[in-house]
């Protein structure tokens, strides 16, 4: 009984996703030699990551301290104004990801990237749980060389340590032009928490942050 409990369980969590599954074509993807620039704030910097579904990702980085906006959009694609639904399938080469807009003096890049590693799978390619597709790609979009270089060195530390058990593939790219999501997307977790997909993959997500990283939350 206690085994079909579990099966039942791993089963659901399965059925449960972000979206549809979209095709993967990996040709679809851009490969931007250097970082498109973007004005940000005077004393702040920017980051964006793909780890998935970004309704998880936004809601995990709207917790830090020093973090002071958290955009869910696209990237990476050759697609001009891609909707949800175009994404969806695969085939704008877009990873959903999320912009996030931070204060150095208060959490580093170095800091948001562990944390970005910890609370997805760098090891599976183009799939999150039950969210497959290019569309939900491991991918780190560095806005300049230092960016770059941490993930890059981050990620050499991973595999050399073993950390996974398997290596890591998230992808590490120029970013491109970001196409903010619609707004339904926007702070998403906060708005439907009793969702299934939401108390199954976030929440959990959420609570493993709070545990772990206590010391970087908003007070």
């Amino acid at each position: 009984m206690e085994k079909m409990k579990k099966m039942i369980a791993v089963l659901t969590l399965f059925a449960i996703s972000c979206q549809s599954k979209g095709k993967e074509n990996e040709q679809l993807i851009s490969e931007n030699k250097e970082p498109v620039k973007m004005e940000v704030e005077k004393g702040l910097e920017v980051a964006t990551f793909g780890g998935g579904c970004f309704w998880c990702t936004e809601a995990i980085f709207l917790e830090l301290d020093g973090v002071k906006k958290v955009e869910s959009g696209y990237i990476g694609g050759k697609t001009a104004n891609p909707t949800y639904e175009e994404v969806s399938t695969g085939t704008t080469g877009h990873a959903e990801a999320t912009q996030i807009t931070f204060d150095p003096t208060k959490i580093s890049f170095g800091e948001l990237l562990e944390i970005f590693f910890a609370t997805h799978d760098p090891t599976t390619l183009n799939r999150q749980g039950a969210d497959v597709g290019t569309q939900y790609r491991s991918e780190v979009f560095y806005h300049n060389d230092e960016q770059k270089k941490i993930t890059e060195d981050y990620i050499k530390v991973l595999n050399t340590e073993n950390t996974y058990g398997k290596p890591v593939v998230t992808r590490v790219s120029a970013a491109s032009k970001f196409y903010v999501a619609e707004d339904y997307h926007q702070n998403y977790y906060a708005r439907n928490k009793e969702k299934s997909y939401c108390s199954y993959v976030i929440t959990p997500k959420i609570d493993k942050v709070r545990k772990q990283y206590s010391d970087k939350l908003k007070k």
